[in-house]
């Protein structure tokens, strides 16, 4: 990997990663000539460090915690091909430890009344509404550039990203220690998201493509839990899942909330202070809802038992106190479609090459049509219009 010739073959799929993780002057992080060499540069560094899990599992120095977790993801990678039709390759079989908390951070921005993601495009991937760096530092210097534009901007850590594949021939993605502890069914939920990448691609379609993956995750986990796991795993999964989904319920509404408001922006010919004025109490409101929800998971004294611990929703936490356009927006590339790509899936007998064919088939149609394809397959599409978008 050290060599000139593969490293210039990987620099497309380092763009595609990037762009995936939820991927300007020759000495700065923002230009194309150091943002592509920091990019080349850091994917090489993961795969540098990256050994085959079965050399990390006969190791004497691990513990016994990642052993097992090592072990789960072997069975999960064999599950993926087995039963849900995901690419038999390189990725996955090897495992690195990055000794950091993030692979990646990302940047996103959107205007201050609007929901529509600034985009960077790339020779691979087209045009995508976030940008990924292996640092933070380079991260929020990114960030502040683009604030200092007037727009509202967010950096995230990423715990994995997707390089589509391209970069199987030199040892495919590998298992990363950012997200390797997380419960079980986070856990598998992960690998099967960015292994779904690899199975079908839009180019300049991000709510597609995350979508997609989010819905493959989704229908992958049920089937794991219920056939590979422990109750105490699916018990905690729920759990899980039964906080992300009123979360979730949250922010597509508030989502609503502020569309309809910057919609009035050009009906009403609102004033910058009238407008202001009523964004802020939209999102005053969402904290409010939050701190409530919140309260309800921590239980209170005399209460119902606590559903969750501090920890468990310190993520939660974070992206509510950094809430903003650019936030909504990004997390709507991950649901917005997902019940019509479940709606397909069902349609195609819950076969899965079948809907990896269909979807496959989505992708030769232009970006507005898929997209009406897709929404056509729910009973009200005209509803997830107004209320998906999460």
């Amino acid at each position: 990997m050290r060599q000139l010739i593969p490293c210039l073959r990987a620099l497309p799929a380092l763009l595609t990663s990037l762009a995936l993780a939820g991927c300007a002057s020759t000495t700065g992080p923002t230009n194309a000539l150091g943002y592509y060499w920091q990019s080349l540069r850091g994917h090489m560094q993961i795969m540098h460090a990256a050994e085959p899990i079965d050399d990390w599992v006969a190791r004497k120095d691990i513990s016994p915690a990642l052993r097992e977790r090592l072990q789960l993801a072997q069975r999960a990678r064999a599950f993926a091909v087995a039963e849900l039709g995901l690419p038999d390759n390189a990725s996955y079989r090897r495992y690195a430890d990055l000794k950091r908390p993030s692979a990646v951070w990302n940047v996103v921005a959107a205007p201050p009344y609007s929901l529509t993601l600034h985009t960077w495009c790339f020779p691979v991937t087209g045009c995508i509404g976030y940008r990924g760096y292996f640092t933070k530092a380079d991260a929020q210097a990114e960030a502040a550039e683009l604030a200092a534009q007037g727009l509202e901007v967010e950096v995230y850590g990423v715990p994995a990203y997707s390089t589509l594949g391209y970069m199987n021939w030199a040892g495919g993605d590998p298992l990363l220690s950012t997200f390797i502890a997380w419960p079980e069914g986070d856990f598998v939920r992960l690998l099967f998201h960015e292994l779904a990448h690899q199975v079908v691609y839009a180019k300049n379609d991000t709510l597609f493509n995350e979508s997609f993956a989010t819905a493959v995750e989704r229908i992958g986990v049920a089937q794991w839990l219920a056939t590979q796991s422990t109750p105490q795993a699916r018990e905690a999964f729920a759990t899980s899942e039964m906080r992300r989904s009123a979360f979730r319920a949250l922010t597509r509404t508030t989502r609503a909330r502020l569309a309809a408001i910057y919609e009035q922006k050009e009906a009403l010919a609102l004033d910058n202070n009238a407008l202001i004025a009523i964004k802020t109490e939209a999102m005053e409101t969402f904290r409010t809802d939050y701190a409530a929800l919140r309260a309800r998971w921590l239980g209170t004294p005399g209460g119902p038992a606590p559903q969750a611990t501090t920890a468990q929703v310190a993520g939660y936490d974070r992206w509510v106190a950094q809430a903003n356009n650019a936030s909504f927006a990004a997390q709507a590339a991950y649901d917005e479609l997902v019940p019509a790509f479940e709606a397909l899936f069902e349609r195609e007998g819950r076969d899965w090459p079948r809907f990896y064919d269909a979807v496959r088939q989505l992708t030769q149609q232009p970006q507005p049509e898929r997209h009406e394809a897709l929404r056509a397959l729910l009973p009200d599409p005209q509803h997830l219009k107004e209320t998906a978008g999460a």
